[in-house]
């Protein structure tokens, strides 16, 4: 189980899944990584960022060119929240997709970009930038 912990300013940010789902699509060139408390997949300058949805399930893949290189299933049914943990070293932001019951909580998911959620930005449309 990963550990929850605050962000470089001292507070923690949450936002829906939805939300974070809608403005991580309009980012795919920010992922420095993603992944789960196990296993992680990078980044890398001749790689890409790819979404796709099957019913319920999400996937975030990593490819190069047309080949698939590593996939992260998403079950969004699974996460309670999106906890922005802020800027750990410089231009690597984290986020943790939490689960959360009665008696638990845990990291599902991990994101790391190279800036953290705007808000005002967030609603705005299909507006995707590179940043490496």
């Amino acid at each position: 189980m990963a550990s929850l912990g605050e962000g470089a300013a001292g507070s923690l940010s949450t936002l829906t899944f939805e939300t974070f789902w809608s403005w991580l699509m309009r980012h795919p060139n920010c992922i420095f990584r993603a992944g789960t408390p196990e296993v992680a997949l990078f980044d890398d300058d001749d790689l890409h960022w790819h979404f796709a949805a099957d019913g319920p399930n999400y996937y975030v893949q990593v490819m190069r060119g047309k080949r698939l290189l590593g996939e992260l299933l998403i079950e969004p049914e699974r996460v309670s929240y999106v906890q922005e943990l802020g800027e750990d070293r410089e231009g690597e932001h984290h986020f943790e997709l939490i689960s959360e019951t009665e008696s638990d909580r845990y990291v599902l998911y991990l994101f790391t970009l190279a800036h953290g959620y705007d808000s005002a930005e967030a609603g705005e449309g299909d507006r995707s930038h590179s940043v490496h």
